[in-house]
């Protein structure tokens, strides 16, 4: 049995534009249901969500037959965490809060078995299709796709360093807590703010990696892809399913 390969990691390094959507529902059931919408990839959040494990073992496995790419956010940039979802098959990670290129080096770090890394090794797991990839730990690396989040102003300034880490394929901008970190908390689209943004996809593309961004404005979606961000999260499940609930309700209460 051979690897699988990530497609998501390839179209990034081809320079391919990736859309995707937000799921914070933790369900696979509602995952499945936009999985076979035709978005590029589906960020899996474990981060802001109630998902546990083995929620998402139940996410990645109702993703598997369509053709969006699953990345999945884990709740923070640790060894364990990020070992046990690797474990249940995950290839694409978002790592969040990353702050310096120490940090960053430690994300990879944790996607890679030794001497190249610390990741524990277990032979039979669903990522090795339990046992059934004889190569697996020799070559797992190869299809792993490791995106680091930045979203404080330390994270800014330190964006290049964190960019130049060897095994970081993409950074992602998080908007919401990089306008907190600044001074702007629950605001996304503040004036002073956007050109930071602006600045920063531009540097992460001079740098040579992937940009990415999540945001529900479809303005702001446009000009970022226009600008060079290759994974852009364009809404979330959860606020399509409070939004789209209220305006249905709307037409009658009216």
């Amino acid at each position: 049995m051979e690897l699988p390969v990530n497609t998501f990691k390839r179209a990034l390094a081809q320079g391919r534009a990736q859309i995707g959507l937000w799921s914070t529902l933790a369900a696979p059931y509602a995952l499945e249901a936009i999985a076979g919408a035709g978005y590029d990839w589906i960020l899996i959040d474990t981060e802001h969500s109630p998902a546990d494990l083995e929620n998402v073992l139940a996410q990645l496995q109702a993703a598997a037959p369509y053709p969006s790419a699953s990345v999945v956010r884990v709740p923070w940039n640790d060894m364990v965490a990020i070992k046990r979802v690797l474990d249940v098959g995950a290839q694409s990670l978002l790592v969040p809060y990353v702050q310096t290129a120490a940090e960053a080096s430690n994300a990879v770090a944790y996607t890679r078995y030794p001497p190249a890394g610390v990741r524990g090794v277990s032979a039979v797991t669903r990522a090795t299709r339990f046992g059934r990839i004889p190569a697996y730990a020799k070559r797992a690396h190869e299809e792993i796709c490791v995106l680091v989040q930045i979203e404080t102003a330390p994270g800014l300034e330190n964006l290049e360093a964190i960019a130049a880490v060897d095994g970081v394929d993409g950074v992602f901008i998080g908007p919401g807590d990089l306008h907190a970190s600044l001074g702007y908390a629950g605001e996304t689209s503040n004036p002073k703010v956007m050109p930071l943004i602006d600045d920063a996809i531009r540097r992460i593309r001079k740098a040579g990696k992937a940009p990415g961004i999540l945001t529900g404005v479809e303005e702001h979606a446009k000009h970022w892809l226009s600008l060079g961000a290759q994974f852009v999260a364009v809404g979330t499940d959860t606020v399509i399913l409070a939004r789209e609930s209220e305006k249905l309700l709307a037409k009658f209460r009216d």
